[in-house]
């Protein structure tokens, strides 16, 4: 069999509401409208003799330690399969972003194992293990605009693709992990408002309605945790064609939906001037096929 290529974007938040709440496996039950960016890493799976895992640029932990390992050991042993894999990753997503770079990395394995071992990628053994290995990767097994409820691991709706002109821009300085920023919300967080609004702007295509409803209950942990998240947030806001920003996720990248593609080219270059990490890019409806 040739070698299964996959192509996975990104995401960000522009819903997340984290309740006190956690269910049996002790995680926080969060509600999370998510949608697909157009930056996006390469997941190439071909034969080989034994499971092997390479990330380029590399990474700083075991191959065993990764997404990408857990998503594919743990579905051959769901299936009865030997993982005689190879498996290269093309990173372009950056990590502790908020992005859902491993997340992304590992649903797109997931498909591309579920495509070569003749499984649907939303077979019920998929997506088990899908959540097993993380939260946000059930989404990437899907990758398009999707309300997620129970840890954000369970679909509960998806959209169809809206565009929306996005800059992405990190702070210099590091921010803190998941589990830290967890820690900050279980310490001060607020209770979350209901996704309800931001459905409904999706669901009606209506990109400034979009931007008028972000929403992200995370985001004070974060800023708590590396106050240049609040700095780059505040400033995007005060941009010209900027219509709303939010830091998705846990941080530490901040987003901006912009007017127009030029306005978000102008954002992401101002950025980078300060010495911010910064993208110009767009929502997608679909992103990541298979070949």
């Amino acid at each position: 069999m040739a070698a299964t290529v996959v192509t996975t974007p990104c995401k960000v938040n522009l819903h997340l509401g984290v309740h006190h709440e956690k269910d049996a496996r002790g995680y926080h039950l969060v509600d999370s409208v998510m949608v697909p960016v157009d930056l996006c890493d390469d997941v190439v799976v071909d034969d080989a003799p034994e499971l092997t895992v390479r990330f380029s640029p590399p990474l700083e932990i075991p191959a065993e330690k990764t997404g990408v390992w857990k998503a594919a050991t743990w579905l051959a042993e769901a299936l009865g399969v030997e993982p005689l894999v190879g498996i290269e990753v093309t990173a372009r997503i950056p990590e502790r972003a908020g992005l859902g770079g491993s997340s992304a990395d590992a649903g797109a394995t997931l498909r591309a194992l579920a495509a070569r071992w003749g499984v649907s990628p939303l077979d019920p053994r998929v997506t088990a293990v899908a959540r097993r290995v993380g939260a946000d990767v059930s989404f990437f097994l899907d990758p398009r605009p999707a309300l997620f409820a129970g840890a954000g691991d369970v679909r509960v709706r998806t959209f169809t693709g809206i565009e929306m002109p996005l800059a992405l821009v990190m702070p210099r300085a590091e921010g803190g992990s998941t589990v830290a920023a967890y820690a900050e919300f279980d310490r001060a967080g607020e209770r979350p408002v209901a996704p309800e609004a931001m459905c409904a702007a999706l669901a009606a295509g209506d990109v400034r309605l979009a931007a008028a409803r972000l929403h992200n209950n995370l985001a004070p942990a974060a800023r708590a945790l590396c106050p240049e998240v609040g700095i780059v947030e505040s400033w995007l806001r005060e941009r010209p064609g900027v219509l709303a920003a939010q830091v998705t996720g846990s941080g530490t990248c901040s987003f901006a939906i912009c007017e127009s593609v030029a306005a978000a080219d102008v954002v992401a270059r101002e950025a980078a001037e300060f010495g911010w990490r910064a993208w110009s890019t767009k929502t997608v409806g679909f992103a990541g096929g298979i070949c």
